[in-house]
């Protein structure tokens, strides 16, 4: 008999990570035709280290634009095994789900038994972590999910480790970590990070010419010239309202829960630390005054979101008001029709199934000629494999933006020497036989034509013509 219920327990210990496993999937590919331009960035990443055991966006050119190193080796691990980079990023997606789900279960010991549940339906759906399906925001979670356990279970060295895996998802992650493990003040915890993170940012400080990826010098840099106009990190979920105003409300309105969060409560302590990490990293990012990519919300709302669950939970009042947030997200969701041609929010030029087809094209008209990019990169490297270049991809365009990055503040400039000191800045740039370029109207050596929409940029004319 004891044999019995012993089975019956295991049984139902795993029916919910079944199930968040069977809906995850599920959701993906829902989501799979609008995966958004710069989740093929980091595809193009894994699939060159998978097939070719090349750290670069392009086949033949180093780069270290790929924001998160932890991303693009575990998605390149899985795409060695599935041989499709795309597929392995579901596969990647279905297990960060589940580990999420099972670290909130040892998280919500005070809790009742279907927080868990309440809390992955609530993120799952939820229109800007739905456009970030991809990209490193579900891995963040994960991981973010069990650096919250050990914290709380009081075990330096694995919170170390977690925290040190962390910084390899995303290095501004580690706000949250100095708040979840302020408490534990142990050299332990500093070790497990150290021999978790050292290595791989020593590794790309060296042979990849920076520790931090290149990204923090281009995105940072797009602001302070303003690429995005008067639109920042700061005001950009009105940029997002005007052309998806109930998938932007809907995506920013656990932040509501968050004045809560200044209550104490013991069961309720993790998610708010989790909750104040996130306002601290929003913050930083609003210091930081880099264009609003829906994305870089993905960490702040994912901790909003567990806070606001983990509190109406503990009440069982506002469970209800959960609810409602989750059907109102899966209504939006599915309002324009399935499958969506566009994630819920979005600021690419194209549809993935648009790029994709350019991609298709550029191989054959391209060849072995190298491609100007227009200013989207993911989708048509990934699916032309031809050499489309812009900073992202080709590092000879590199040093300029590290100039004009440090120009004007002398302790910018100091930190960008030191991490780019191995950088060969003697690179030259590649120079393009053709160019993409979106203009009004036809020029007269255009060699091709392609018609571009989307809700937020509108209508344009992309063609390609010589350098």
């Amino acid at each position: 008999m004891e044999q019995v219920r012993t089975t019956d327990k295991q049984t139902r210990a795993w029916r919910l990570p079944a199930a968040v496993a069977c809906v995850s999937a599920a959701v993906f590919l829902l989501a799979r035709p609008h995966l958004v331009d710069d989740t093929f960035i980091t595809l193009a990443y894994a699939r060159n280290l998978a097939f070719h055991g090349h750290w670069g966006l392009l086949a033949d050119a180093t780069s270290n634009s790929a924001t998160s190193p932890a991303n693009v080796l575990a998605l390149a691990a899985l795409t060695f095994v599935v041989r499709d980079a795309v597929f392995a990023a579901g596969v990647l997606y279905v297990l960060c789900q589940v580990a999420l789900v099972l670290a909130l279960r040892r998280l919500s010991t005070a809790l009742p038994r279907w927080f868990p549940a309440l809390a992955f339906a609530a993120l799952t759906v939820n229109p800007l972590l739905l456009s970030s399906i991809g990209l490193e925001v579900a891995l963040g979670a994960a991981v973010l999910g069990w650096v919250a356990v050990f914290a709380v279970e009081r075990r330096p060295f694995a919170f170390g480790l977690s925290a040190g895996a962390l910084a390899l998802v995303r290095l501004d992650l580690l706000i949250f970590a100095v708040v979840l493990g302020f408490s534990l003040r142990s050299g332990r915890a500093v070790l497990g990070a150290a021999l978790v993170a050292v290595p791989w940012f020593v590794f790309s400080w060296v042979v990849l010419g920076a520790a931090v990826p290149d990204t923090f010098v281009i995105k940072t840099l797009q602001g302070a010239q303003r690429t995005w106009g008067d639109w920042t990190f700061a005001n950009g979920p009105l940029f997002y309202a005007r052309t998806a105003p109930w998938a932007t409300v809907l995506s920013f309105l656990p932040l509501a829960a968050l004045p809560l969060a200044l209550r104490r409560s013991p069961a309720l302590r993790p998610f708010a630390l989790l909750a104040l990490g996130g306002v601290l990293y929003h913050g930083m990012y609003v210091l930081l005054t880099v264009p609003p990519y829906h994305w870089y919300y993905g960490p702040g709302i994912t901790a909003a979101t567990l806070f606001a669950c983990a509190w109406a939970a503990s009440s069982r009042i506002t469970t209800g008001a959960v609810l409602a947030l989750v059907a109102a997200s899966v209504v939006a969701y599915a309002a324009p029709g399935l499958p969506r041609e566009f994630a819920p929010l979005t600021s690419n030029y194209a549809s993935t199934a648009k790029y994709a087809e350019i991609g298709r094209d550029l191989h054959a008209l391209a060849g072995s000629r190298v491609v100007g990019s227009a200013g989207e990169i993911g989708v048509l490297a990934y699916t032309c494999e031809c050499a489309i270049v812009d900073v992202f991809a080709d590092r000879g365009l590199l040093p300029a933006a590290i100039d004009a990055r440090g120009a004007g503040d002398r302790w910018v400039r100091a930190a960008l020497r030191v991490d780019y000191a191995f950088f060969d800045f003697d690179v030259r740039p590649r120079r393009p036989d053709l160019v993409l370029r979106r203009l009004p109207s036809p020029p007269p050596d255009a060699l091709a034509h392609w018609t571009i929409d989307a809700p937020t940029l509108g209508r344009q004319e992309l063609y390609l013509v010589p350098s």
